[in-house]
């Protein structure tokens, strides 16, 4: 295995000799040695430089370095080290600078495979328990998971009552009640009671070993992004060569060429992408937006399709109180305390979401005593001498049958999420739940739209009509609802097949193949954070998804400054070509110029780095 140089090696060496040969040349004695030195320093830089550009020509890979290294090596028959040296520097600093702006790799598969449920715990038929790897599980065999243990394979549950976190592999923010029937997917938390679990298949073949799959494909599968600069150089490559002949056949004088050469080294392409990305991804760092690499800036400019993970991203991934609806006599604050007291004493998070509605709607809540919990169903307890049953429909049907009736006639809609209460043995009513959605949603589609994004697809693991009604609500031009992670990664490949761009968002476990697999990925840290982060190409780290806009504004804005810098250099280069081909510039007055061209260009694509226009969209919200 080779090792790669560093990027900071050869323009350091570079820079080394050409110090080293001007010191040389303002000793007298030493002055000869000058010209040796520069030599040696052409040589031992420049070898590697030529022989990347060999090697990219024998792949195919018509790259901007041909005509920095057509000057590299004239420069050595035509004893003219010291403007090979510096193209040399150009050329090698550009690149090191483009490495610079790259980034990291993601390390997303990596952090999948360390959060995979590691551990077993095996029930043998004399009841003991044996510890095992996730590994070493058999199908049909049975399993204990302790409260807050990973399902460590796909399996049925057999024994016990639970509520069980989805979450990060469907996206449905509320734990599953699950109990004997039940099918848990490998990678899901138990929550308050332990359960005994059939194992229906090996960890290796389970959902959550298919998720870390999906990611390493769709990383090893991503096409590698072809650089700004050598998509100029398909044409400006045989333009320089041309007026390399034409100047030879006015004056047959190699030296002549050389310097049209040198002159016409493609700096603006190698400098101006580079210098403006690392302006693009610092200016991006200050709105709180991780950008893990140039190409990611680059690409994100251009995506015409937005797709959207829903719980987490859009909405903020919980459970609140929406609806207090109650049964006369009782009033919404009456229901609301009496179903808070006894709540208050559960650890299940519908609780917590009411004891928080209780709160934010100012209502005290009384003491409870005598409270009971049943795991996964419900909890009951006495508030002020009554006696108060909240939970699931088949939960209070059997502690207070009488209430059942009236509790069905109010409620019209059972596929909400709900919680009933009946107070001594009579229908109180029902608080019901939903996912809040994020205020700032509807602003950013808005402005996604703004920036000619027409199609923005909504990607969820939730209900069709949960799914549904934020689609309405939000305005998206189309909803996906009941998909696993690998039906996102298909509607993001079938877009992507289509010659679109797609940027997809999204915060769990469960996007994460599908952030791997767009042309750019954004992960939202302060919701999912950790592996879905890894595998995204952008992260925010604000809370605020209204940054996704700003994320796409900061490539535009620094991808138009890129070319605007590669045009201005260019038409630099281009002039200067033509005076150089006319015999008025020698070789290193050519280089010289070339420096004076890449000062103009580093100075303009600086702007990159500026804060957002004054009359940008975010910039008047």
């Amino acid at each position: 295995m080779t090792r790669r140089v560093p990027p900071a090696i050869l323009p350091g060496a570079a820079l080394l000799f050409i110090l080293a040969g001007l010191f040389l040349r303002l000793q007298p004695d030493l002055s000869g040695w000058s010209r040796s030195v520069w030599m040696a320093g052409l040589l031992v830089t420049g070898v590697p430089v030529a022989w990347r550009t060999v090697r990219g020509l024998l792949r195919g890979r018509a790259a901007a370095d041909i005509v920095a290294t057509l000057a590299i090596v004239t420069a050595v028959p035509l004893g003219e080290p010291l403007a090979g040296l510096v193209v040399v520097l150009m050329q090698t600093g550009g690149e090191a600078l483009e490495r610079f702006a790259e980034g990291r790799a993601s390390a997303a598969v990596r952090e999948l495979e360390a959060a995979a449920p590691h551990e077993a715990h095996r029930l043998l038929g004399d009841g003991t328990v044996v510890d095992i790897s996730a590994d070493a599980v058999a199908i049909d065999d049975l399993l204990l998971v302790r409260p807050g243990e990973m399902v460590p394979c796909d399996a049925v549950v057999t024994a016990g009552a639970s509520h069980v976190d989805v979450s990060r592999l469907t996206g449905e923010p509320v734990p599953v009640s699950a109990g004997p029937g039940t099918r848990l997917p490998s990678g899901s938390v138990n929550g308050e009671s332990p359960l005994t679990l059939r194992a229906e298949a090996l960890a290796s073949q389970s959902l959550y070993a298919r998720i870390v799959e999906l990611v390493r494909s769709a990383q090893a599968e991503k096409a590698p992004l072809q650089r700004l600069a050598d998509r100029y150089a398909v044409w400006f490559t045989p333009l320089t060569l041309a007026v390399c002949v034409v100047a030879y056949l006015i004056s047959f004088d190699p030296v002549r060429v050389l310097a049209v050469l040198v002159v016409a080294t493609p700096c603006p392409l190698i400098l101006a992408t580079p210098v403006a990305i690392i302006g693009g991804l610092n200016r991006a760092a200050r709105q709180q937006i991780v950008i893990r690499n140039g190409g990611a800036l680059e690409q994100l400019g251009g995506v015409t399709v937005a797709m959207f993970d829903k719980t987490g991203t859009l909405t903020v991934g919980r459970p609140a109180l929406a609806r207090v609806v109650p049964v006369a006599p009782f009033t919404e604050s009456t229901l609301l305390a009496l179903a808070g007291a006894v709540e208050h004493g559960s650890g299940h998070l519908l609780a917590r979401s009411v004891v928080d509605g209780a709160r934010t709607r100012g209502v005290g809540l009384p003491a409870a005593a005598d409270i009971r919990e049943a795991p996964g169903e419900g909890v009951e307890g006495r508030v002020e001498g009554r006696l108060v049953v909240v939970g699931a429909r088949e939960y209070v049907r059997r502690r207070a049958p009488a209430a059942v009736s009236a509790l069905n006639a109010a409620d019209g809609d059972h596929a909400a999420l709900r919680a009933y209460v009946a107070v001594d043995g009579a229908a109180a009513g029902f608080l019901e739940f939903a996912d809040a959605i994020r205020p700032e949603a509807a602003a950013l589609l808005r402005r996604l739209g703004g920036l000619g994004i027409t199609r923005i697809a909504l990607l969820s693991g939730d209900r069709k009509e949960n799914v549904e009604a934020l689609s309405a609500a939000l305005g998206f031009t189309e909803a996906h609802a009941d998909l696993l992670p690998h039906d996102k990664v298909a509607l993001v490949e079938s877009a992507m097949a289509g010659g679109q761009k797609v940027v997809m968002v999204g915060d769990g476990t469960n996007d994460a193949p599908a952030l791997s697999t767009a042309t750019v990925g954004i992960a939202l840290a302060t919701h999912g954070g950790g592996i879905s982060a890894e595998a995204a190409d952008i992260v925010i780290l604000a809370d605020d998804l209204g940054r996704v806009a700003d994320a796409v504004e900061t490539s535009r804005w620094t991808m138009r400054i890129a070319r605007q810098s590669i045009w201005a250099g260019l038409g630099l280069s281009g002039a200067a070509m033509v005076v150089a081909a006319a015999g008025y510039i020698p070789p290193i007055a050519g280089a010289v110029l070339q420096e004076v061209i890449d000062i103009a260009v580093i100075l303009n694509a600086l702007r990159a780095a500026a804060p957002a226009p004054a009359h940008s969209p975010r910039a008047v919200a």
